[in-house]
């Protein structure tokens, strides 16, 4: 059984993901993000790619914000983002 800190690994465990990410990229994209998340965690944690959980929320740019401004907002001002 892998150690995990002080504490030894159970089989059971499985490392669980939220991602928050602005809406726009594709299906395509996130498989692959899926699949290199999922191997970084496999490879640094010891566990298994069934074990590997991930949870993706889309987020509206006109419900994301940076110093009081939308990131929709932000790119309506400067149309070259």
């Amino acid at each position: 059984m892998r150690q995990c800190g002080t504490h030894p690994r159970r089989e059971n465990e499985m490392p669980i993901v939220d991602m928050k990410m602005l809406e726009g990229f594709s299906q395509d994209q996130k498989e692959a993000m899926y699949a290199e998340v999922t191997d970084a965690l496999c490879r640094t944690l010891g566990c298994r790619p069934d074990q590997v959980r991930i949870m993706v929320s889309d987020l509206a740019t006109g419900d994301f914000a940076i110093a009081g401004k939308s990131v929709a907002a932000m790119r309506k001002a400067s149309p070259s983002s």
